[in-house]
């Protein structure tokens, strides 16, 4: 039988570092520079941001975390290997996300995805997340730099 966990990180290690080089490959290609809009490993091991790390027998196979900011709260740099995807591994995490943000009292999850990450459309949809627009400093961004942006936001 297969061994799930989710613990918080409070720092980068070379795990999260290689979950997170993997999310950036996947995004380089599609993707203009001014279109990704990924926080960098270091701005993820801030305060206001709770970082986890999924294994699976041990094996790093997903991250994400959720920040924290006045009114709301963003899930940052949600991830799962191919390998696991479509298992329910990454519901697990968002649902741990979720949970975080409750147990701070954030009514409002938010999201930033890109249209052509149709897997983690499905997936932000199929959780219950309603396409929303641009927020926080998205809403400031030029449209350009956002044109392939999709918004999604969750009350909870």
């Amino acid at each position: 039988m297969l061994r799930a966990a989710i613990e918080r990180v409070k720092a980068p290690t070379a795990e999260v570092i290689a979950l997170l080089a993997e999310l950036d490959a996947a995004l380089a290609g599609p993707y203009t520079e001014d279109q990704r809009h990924a926080l960098s490993v270091e701005s993820l091991f801030q305060p206001n941001i709770h970082f986890f790390l999924m294994r699976l027998d041990n094996v790093a196979v997903a991250c994400g975390g959720v920040a924290f900011y006045e009114d709301y709260a963003e899930i940052k740099r949600m991830y799962s290997r191919a390998a696991v995807r479509r298992r329910g591994f990454a519901t697990t995490l968002l649902q741990r996300l979720e949970g975080e943000a409750r147990a701070v009292g954030v009514t409002a999850l938010r999201i930033e995805t890109g249209v052509y990450q149709q897997e983690a459309v499905r997936f932000y949809e199929g959780a219950g997340f309603s396409r929303c627009g641009p927020f926080g400093p998205y809403a400031k961004m030029p449209p350009r730099a956002i044109e392939t942006s999709v918004f999604y936001e969750k009350s909870l």
